[in-house]
Formats: C-alpha cells, sequence, structure tokens
C-alpha cells in the first residue's frame, strides 16, 4: 500500500507541473486535491493540509462560492487533520463551520424543485453533513465529551437510515458506534438494542466489519451475561481469523481472557 502511495505522489507531481505549464486551472485544483487525500493516507498531515488550503484558494479565486460541497468536505479533512494533531481550537472551529453550513444549505435548498436542484444533489448534500457529523462524533469520542458525541452519531445516524437506508453498510457503522458511545456512559439497555440491531444487519447484509459489531456486542453483553458474550466473542474471534484483521484478533483474545478473569472474579 506504502509503495502504491509513493508511486501515486510521483504521477501526480508530474500531473502538476503539466496542469502548471498549460495554466489549467481546473487540473490545477483536482491534483492539489489529490495530491493532498495522498499525504492524508499516508499520514503525511502537514503537507496534506497545506495541499488542501491550496485547492481551496484556487477554487474561492474562481467563481467557487464557500458552500460549495468540494470547499465543505475539504475543510472536514483539515478539520480531522487539526483534531489528529490535538489542535483543538482549530478542529472545534473546523467541523462547526462545516456543520452550521451544511445545515443552512439543506434548510435553503429543501423547497427547491428538481429541474432546479436535482434530487440527487440535495442527497449528496445531505451525506456531507452525515459525514461531518460522524467526524464531530469520533473527535468528541476521544476528547471524553461524551453526551456530544451521542447527539452527533444520533443526527449522522438520522440522516444515513434516511437517504441510503437501514441495510447500507454506513447506517450500520453508526448504529454501532452510537452504542459504543452510549455503553461509555452506561446506557446499557439502549446500547444493547443498537448494538443487537446492527449485528443483525451485519449478518444478514454479509457486511465487511460484521466481527466489529460483533465484538463490541459481546463488550456490551459483558455487562449482564457472561456466557453468551463468550460466545459473541469466539464468532468474532473466528471471522477476523477469516479476515486476517490481525489487530482484531488479538484485541479479541485480549478481551475473552478479561472475560475469564470476570467470570472467575464474580464466582
Amino acid at each position: 500500500m506504502k509503495g502504491e502511495l509513493g508511486e501515486a505522489e510521483q504521477v501526480l507531481h508530474q500531473a502538476l507541473r503539466l496542469s502548471h505549464q498549460s495554466d489549467n486551472r481546473k487540473a490545477i485544483v483536482y491534483t492539489y486535491s489529490m495530491m493532498a487525500n495522498v499525504a492524508f493516507m499516508r499520514g503525511q498531515l502537514d503537507n496534506a493540509e497545506k495541499l488542501y488550503k491550496a485547492s481551496m484558494s484556487y477554487l474561492l479565486a474562481g467563481d467557487t462560492k464557500e458552500d460549495d460541497n468540494a470547499i465543505l468536505e475539504m475543510s472536514l479533512k483539515l478539520a480531522s487533520i487539526y483534531a489528529a494533531q490535538k489542535q483543538h481550537k482549530l478542529a472545534l472551529a473546523g467541523y462547526e463551520f462545516c456543520i452550521l453550513t451544511l445545515e443552512e444549505k439543506i434548510a435553503k435548498q429543501k423547497d427547491l424543485p428538481e429541474d432546479v436542484l436535482p434530487a440527487e444533489e440535495k442527497a449528496n448534500t445531505r451525506l456531507l453533513l452525515g459525514m461531518s457529523l460522524d467526524s464531530y462524533a469520533r473527535y468528541l469520542l476521544n476528547i471524553n465529551q461524551l453526551p456530544m458525541a451521542q447527539k452527533m452519531y444520533e443526527k449522522a445516524l438520522q440522516i444515513s437510515n434516511d437517504v441510503q437506508g437501514e441495510t447500507h453498510p454506513q447506517t450500520v457503522v453508526l448504529m454501532n458506534d452510537l452504542a459504543t458511545v452510549l455503553d461509555a456512559q452506561g446506557h446499557y439497555d439502549e446500547a444493547y438494542s443498537y448494538v443487537k440491531r446492527a449485528a443483525e444487519l451485519a449478518k444478514e447484509t454479509q457486511h465487511p466489519e460484521e466481527h466489529m459489531v460483533l465484538n463490541n456486542l459481546a463488550a456490551i453483553l459483558m455487562h449482564k451475561d457472561f456466557l453468551q458474550a463468550k460466545q459473541v466473542y469466539k464468532e468474532a474471534l473466528k471471522q477476523a481469523q477469516q479476515k486476517g484483521d490481525v489487530a482484531s484478533v488479538q484485541h479479541i483474545q485480549e478481551e475473552l481472557a478479561e472475560l475469564a478473569k470476570r467470570r472467575k472474579g464474580s464466582k
């Protein structure tokens, strides 16, 4: 993967040089944004930040508006970079800008007819808001702002459910994530309700992360049913081994060891 990203970066540098030589603004913006994505995936956050800002500057210097989805998507990536760098004020400002701008945009677009604004474009804007809420929720969970994280996950889940449907992979992931934040606050019954449904949907749709959902289900079951938790952990372990997910295998084995200790201590 690292080698492929390195090759992609070299190709994009050549493309950028050609774009500048031909003074093709559209190609320059596209190449900058692709280079930023590659840098972001390689963990080169400082470089990614500069490239996203360069791409946004080119867009805004043209006729692109500040609430254009392309600008907001890059703003969201900048917010997630600041979150990873623990630049909390910048991260918070970035997330709030994206969410508030998208909410205002959606409210303005709500009653526009299909011939003025296609339904697909409206849906894409709502999904971008969902992505922003999801990213912000993960950040809030990371800094232990649990009630606020719960609120963001609930909104993100509602959007995914409305636009993509209950069986969509992202809806299942958000259900599972909401269960995690509810569990962390001690709302075990509510957490169990969400993670149980997520596990059912993951099995029904052959979700690629079913083993992760099962792992979460087992962790929540540990509060009330050790035996059932052990069975679910074993199924999660089996699936993780089949998928070759080494990190999950190790984590589940550690959880099974912890479960055994708790069972021993409760006797």
